[in-house]
């Protein structure tokens, strides 16, 4: 995803009603289901460790709502394919 104009960013809150920002690192569809990868926003440029957030399209008919992944097995090739876009894109970056 191209930093030119600036990340997307949402604000989300959670079950406990603490509200938290995340930017979109990327998004793909797979299997008919929308899935987007995103950090927390206040995460510094240069950790060394960044924990990735995978969500999913849950919502109905137009409505937007982003669930987390219960399913390990599902996490797992969702991660996987995020994996391999981001490195065939620092691939593209560093050439």
């Amino acid at each position: 995803m191209s930093e030119e104009y600036g990340g997307d960013f949402i604000t989300l809150t959670d079950d406990e009603g603490n509200e938290f920002e995340l930017e979109l690192l990327d998004s793909l569809e797979h299997n008919g289901i929308d899935y987007m990868a995103f950090i927390r926003a206040d995460t510094p440029e240069d950790a060394e460790e960044v924990e990735i957030i995978i969500l999913k399209d849950a919502g109905e008919e137009g409505e937007e709502i982003l669930a987390t992944l219960d399913d390990d097995d599902e996490l797992e090739e969702i991660y996987a394919l995020f994996m391999e876009r981001i490195a065939k894109q620092e691939e593209e970056d560093a050439e």
